[in-house]
């Protein structure tokens, strides 16, 4: 069975928010809570969730079978560098890596069917798609590793690994698009909270 670590990245500001997003209420608990036990639900061996903003506040939240934190003290220097400190702390005998961002609640089927994909095509990469667009969430054949951790701000992070492999690309696509929500606003939290009655 291929081994998946899971990367999920709950270090911002939240300032679009304008309150934590890890702690905003989702199916009843936490989000950051919410997420990782549906990342262990779908079949990951363990996610590392890095912490930025307000740690101090969020630990108590991550919980669960193979899920632990670590804190990345430079989560004001843009989003690469949470990414890469959860890719710092994976283990090295994953067959994958799935990266997955908080305020991208995802419910286990969704991501399980995105392993499967990419496990049985043996991909390089596999991402969700809806409707045409990208979405959530990505899945990275563990050789991409070093590649991963050499992204930059500057030369747009995953974007990237995602250009340099663009025809190595598995698409799955889903019909439901959840697949593309982000919780950016308060209006976008309580309009996803209505439609998926959360």
């Amino acid at each position: 069975m291929a081994r998946i670590s899971a990367v999920l990245i709950a270090a911002g500001e939240s300032t679009r928010m304008g309150r934590p997003k890890p702690l905003l209420p989702w199916h009843g608990v936490p989000l950051v809570e919410y997420q990782t036990t549906s990342l262990l639900d779908a079949g990951v061996t363990e996610v590392v969730v890095v912490l930025g903003h307000q740690h101090e506040d969020v630990t108590s939240h991550v919980k669960g079978p193979g899920a632990r934190y670590v804190v990345n003290n430079q989560y004001r220097q843009g989003k690469t560098t949470s990414i890469k400190a959860g890719l710092r702390d994976i283990s090295a005998d994953a067959d994958g890596i799935l990266l997955l961002a908080v305020d991208q609640p995802r419910p286990p089927r969704i991501t399980s069917t995105a392993i499967d994909s990419h496990v049985a095509a043996n991909a390089v990469i596999t991402s969700s798609r809806y409707q045409g667009h990208g979405g959530h969430p990505l899945v990275f054949s563990y050789e991409l590793l070093d590649e991963l951790g050499a992204i930059t701000e500057e030369g747009q992070g995953i974007r990237e690994v995602l250009q340099a492999h663009r025809d190595q690309v598995n698409e799955v696509v889903f019909d439901d698009p959840i697949v593309r929500l982000d919780l950016n606003s308060l209006e976008d939290y309580e309009d996803a909270k209505a439609l998926y009655s959360a």
